[in-house]
């Protein structure tokens, strides 16, 4: 039997490269995102494979939408085995700066929708009495707190917790629970944090943010989707059974956890 798959922000960037990579595996796919063009446009990439998928535009910050996409996937496919909560969005802001909206933009996209995405799979997961993996995206600024990114770091905090805490309360339910943390990619999100570094430090120029943070990096190069998605394809396999609670860093070797 196939199993079946979520992907939460798979509309582009990381997470379409997730999406990508669980439907090769062999997994359904549901992905979800936002921007209904995105999600069009990667099912259609999808399906052009000769793969199983199907597309559902919400929003994660909302749980109503979190708990209708797991209905929707469950309508399509009969079951759910995998829940990925990669939505979410960056904060480039001097923490002398960062205000009220900012902070409850970032936390309800990067923190509510990771809790909700997870109580929506746990839920399912509870009711097919069948093992369940949720695999949450965090990021090295879970593990780090980085300048300019205070907001945002603190939201990946949160989101490392979250995993910790939620790995110990389903386990009972054979579910587990872990997290991926990406270093720098070359994405829409980087060509964000690259612009606004140059707004603030008038040192830099467009490409030097990216250039000075992905030039740490010991494997030589900038991370690419294929390599988030190789380790959430462990992590959503079989051969993970045994990991649960963990925020494993895949950064090319530029934080040390």
């Amino acid at each position: 039997m196939s199993k079946v798959a979520v992907v939460t922000g798979s509309g582009g960037g990381l997470g379409k490269g997730i999406a990508e990579r669980l439907a090769k595996d062999g997994f359904k796919v549901v992905v979800n995102d936002i921007n209904a063009e995105a999600v069009n446009s990667t099912v259609e990439e999808i399906k052009g494979r000769g793969l199983d998928v199907i597309g559902v535009q919400g929003d994660v910050s909302k749980k109503e939408h979190q708990f209708l996409l797991v209905q929707r996937a469950v309508e399509a496919f009969d079951r759910l085995d995998v829940f990925v909560n990669n939505a979410g969005i960056d904060v480039v802001t001097p923490f002398l700066d960062v205000d009220e909206e900012q902070l409850n933009k970032a936390f309800s996209i990067n923190v509510n929708g990771v809790v909700f995405g997870t109580q929506a799979a746990a839920e399912q997961f509870r009711k097919q009495k069948t093992k369940g993996k949720v695999i949450n995206a965090c990021s090295i600024a879970g593990h780090e707190s980085y300048e300019m990114l205070s907001t945002y770091s603190a939201t990946k905090h949160a989101v490392k917790s979250f995993t910790h805490s939620s790995a110990k309360e389903l386990a009972p339910y054979d579910i587990r629970v872990n997290a991926y943390c990406p270093g720098v990619a070359g994405t829409a999100m980087w060509d964000r944090i690259d612009e606004e570094m140059v707004k603030y430090y008038d040192h830099m120029k467009p490409g030097d943010a990216f250039r000075e943070f992905s030039g740490d990096i010991l494997l030589g190069r900038p991370q690419e989707p294929e390599d988030v998605a190789n380790l959430v394809s462990f992590l959503a396999s079989d051969d993970s059974d045994y990991i649960t609670g963990q925020a494993i860093v895949t950064d090319g070797g530029l934080v040390f956890r």
